[in-house]
């Protein structure tokens, strides 16, 4: 076992127990300075040179698909999303958990502030996700999720920002637009913090529970809260007045108790998401104590949480488990793989034939990489993924660029890899 992966196999339980005595004290005070304290430091890995995977414990027996990463950049720091902007080739954004937005030159892998914004930075705050409007080519629109102090709370905020100069991201000035939405955060963790424009044209926004652990506000299952909640908001249209629209068609729009912003509801921490070929919402569900799960999300859907993690009861009383209504995912694993689930993309892309097709995906805490073939019906479940290897990296975040390749952020180093054919 690695040091990060020993530091963070002790500090799981001190967490555990700790929760334990602030849930039977009831201190919310306490809670919160548990979360702050008591979240894992994550240390650089000592790489130098190429990396290259193992393959151990259960990868072992599973099926294997052989593929290199290639170093594309380094020195970004705690990066948390990698984005590319619509019509302009061979530029990415990329987000520093710190508030630093930079653009990056990925022939050269040269990079530099695009932004900055001032955000909170304990346990899993922080500047979390960035989407490109889809006619940001001719716009410059894009919108970005953070963690501020607002008064004395924090608050997840989504803000709409403008670039001056889409074209030319080295030199384009950029300034915010409007905030659209602010939900308090209880908790400094379970923050999710990807925005994704759909196939739709819609602004999907995944929320966790709002931390702390057993979801003790009770927002999973809160049709009036906006916690635990995947949103879908429309952007386009919006004014001051009225910073965006809720789509008509929302599930529950004009249903009494649900806020209508909700597209689904029961999530614990939705950290990334994304859609397949077919415009299906995959999304990667960040488990507590047993399983990692991933979803095909459906509007209306209910996940579960925090009656359900996984395929089994979440709650310490199995008599108030009734997963009547929810919907199971199609895929879970358990900690034998790791800890902390990092959604990916299905790969389009034509440099590495052997992931064509295949969503991939990762575990931020194992450093372990995986794929899946997405089932043609969400009620099939699948035992096994298909095992990438055991990477000596905190995998935070993938990307997707423009021609279907992919890219992978390791966190405690701040390097930037792409993913490449295996060398023979």
């Amino acid at each position: 076992m690695s040091p990060r992966l020993r530091k963070l196999a002790i500090a799981l339980p001190l967490v555990a127990i700790a929760a334990v005595a602030a849930v039977a004290f009831g201190l919310e005070p306490v809670r919160r300075r548990l979360v702050a304290v008591m979240s894992p430091r994550y240390e650089r890995d000592k790489v130098s040179g190429p990396i290259a995977p193992t393959f151990d414990g259960a990868d072992a027996k599973r099926e294997r698909r052989a593929i290199a990463l290639e170093l594309v950049a380094t020195g970004i720091t705690q990066p948390t999303d990698i984005q590319f902007p619509p019509g302009i080739d061979g530029m990415a954004v990329v987000l520093e958990k710190t508030g630093t937005a930079r653009w990056l030159a990925l022939d050269s892998g040269h990079h530099d502030e695009l932004f900055d914004v001032e955000v909170l930075t304990a346990s899993e705050e922080g500047l979390l996700g960035l989407a490109f409007h889809p006619g940001f080519a001719r716009n410059g629109r894009i919108f970005i999720n953070y963690v501020a102090k607002v008064g004395d709370k924090d608050m997840t905020r989504i803000a709409e920002w403008k670039l001056a100069k889409p074209s030319d991201l080295r030199s384009s000035d950029a300034s915010e637009v409007r905030v659209l939405l602010e939900v308090e955060q209880p908790y400094q963790n379970h923050n999710a913090g990807q925005l994704v424009f759909g196939p739709d044209g819609m602004l999907y926004v995944g929320l966790g529970d709002g931390g702390f652990r057993d979801d003790p506000k009770g927002n999973g299952q809160n049709p009036a809260a906006l916690l635990g909640k995947m949103l879908r908001i429309d952007v386009n249209g919006s004014d001051d007045r009225t910073p965006y629209r809720v789509p008509p068609d929302n599930p529950f729009v004009g249903k009494p108790g649900f806020r209508p912003e909700i597209w689904a509801w029961g999530l614990r921490n939705p950290w990334r998401y994304s859609f397949d070929p077919q415009g299906r919402l995959i999304v990667a569900d960040v488990g507590q104590d047993r399983w990692e799960e991933i979803h095909i999300v459906q509007a209306g859907d209910n996940l579960g949480w925090q009656v359900r993690e996984g395929f089994v009861c979440a709650r310490k009383d199995p008599q108030n488990c009734e997963p009547t209504g929810m919907t199971d995912p199609f895929f879970v694993y358990g900690r034998q793989d790791g800890a902390s689930i990092t959604g990916g993309y299905v790969y389009t892309g034509s440099r590495v034939p052997a992931l064509r097709g295949l969503y991939v995906f990762g575990d931020f805490v194992s450093g372990r990489l995986f794929a899946l073939a997405l089932p043609a019906e969400r009620s099939t479940r699948i035992a096994e993924p298909i095992a990438l290897g055991h990477w000596p990296l905190l995998p935070s975040t993938f990307g997707r660029d423009a021609n279907g390749e992919l890219y992978v952020a390791t966190f405690a180093n701040g390097d930037i890899y792409r993913f490449a054919p295996a060398s023979k």
